[in-house]
């Protein structure tokens, strides 16, 4: 692709001698369509890593950025010689990878069988139903949540007794909280998660299925060696997003899950830097702990790339 534009550019000697500021006027209206988002990174993503620089100061806000003393990596080696270093980082990577082995194939498994289930009011409803709960905000769901595994009123607690078993203790045993954080989210993303594996699906030449049905192949192989191959790319494109924010719970859910009996599994890295940061006001030491985590994240995305490039022909960059 790149190639071919180079090519363009190369192969069109008015595009090659304009300047800069003439195809911009030329194109005015592309680059007006596009200032509001260029404008949106700019200020609330570009801007702010001007801060980054309190993770090696001591950060007081009486003196501000420039007149804080440096300290280097001090804020770093705290965290790391931490007792409480491995317990974060374990609990953080244990639920990601959770949620990624179970809530990252089944998006692909419900797209493929909402594409072999015909045009008709059973698809429409089943859809519906699965991308309802992605509307629900992050405290409603965690109220559902805590309202649904109540000890005293639950409605799933109910049902688990009325079947004759002793339910478990979902909100306060450290052992059920990553199952109760995964499950809900796979509740919440996987119906909106098809939408995308769904639009790739459209894709797919009708003349393929045609000749294997003359071929005699049954609906699941046309299923699998037809449509599946077809949405391979954006299967690796979006596993590659995934591995890049491995780190990147969103602590919201969690911090209202959380409790002190299962602080023990529940406490991660983001949980950690709110309470360092904006409870305890240990500015410099939180964006330091913040800075590891987006560090590690981009490592594993830039990896992971790589390895999606060397293995095959889809990949970010």
């Amino acid at each position: 692709m790149r190639g071919k534009r180079q090519l363009a550019v190369s192969g069109n000697p008015s595009l090659k001698n304009k300047s800069l500021g003439k195809r911009v006027l030329q194109n005015w209206e592309l680059y007006l369509f596009m200032a509001p988002a260029l404008l949106y990174f700019l200020v609330f993503h570009y801007g702010p890593m001007y801060g980054i620089q309190i993770a090696f100061k001591n950060f007081v806000p009486s003196k501000g950025i420039t007149g804080s003393p440096w300290v280097g990596f001090d804020h770093f080696e705290r965290f790391f010689n931490s007792y409480y270093f491995w317990d974060l980082l374990w609990n953080t990577f244990s639920i990601s990878f959770y949620e990624l082995a179970i809530g990252f194939p089944l998006p692909i498994i419900l797209a493929l069988a909402f594409n072999e289930v015909r045009t008709g009011p059973f698809k429409k409803t089943v859809q519906t139903v699965t991308y309802a709960p992605h509307f629900i905000s992050v405290v409603v769901m965690a109220g559902m949540i805590i309202t649904f595994l109540s000890p005293s009123s639950g409605i799933i607690i109910r049902v688990i007794e009325g079947l004759g078993f002793t339910p478990a203790a979902f909100l306060t045993d450290p052992a059920w909280f990553k199952t109760v954080y995964v499950m809900s989210g796979v509740w919440q993303s996987t119906g909106w998660g098809t939408i995308i594996y769904l639009a790739a699906l459209s894709g797919v030449d009708p003349q393929l299925h045609e000749a294997a049905i003359v071929d005699g192949a049954s609906r699941f192989k046309r299923m699998l060696h037809i449509n599946l191959p077809t949405i391979v790319p954006t299967i690796t494109i979006m596993l590659i997003l995934n591995m890049g924010n491995i780190l990147g719970l969103g602590f919201e859910k969690i911090l209202l899950l959380q409790n002190s009996l299962n602080m023990e599994a529940s406490d991660v890295i983001s949980t950690y830097v709110y309470r360092a940061g904006l409870v305890n006001a240990q500015y410099s030491f939180s964006t330091a702990v913040g800075l590891f985590n987006s560090v590690v994240n981009v490592m594993l995305l830039v990896t992971v790339n790589k390895i999606a490039r060397r293995t095959s022909e889809n990949s970010l960059w």
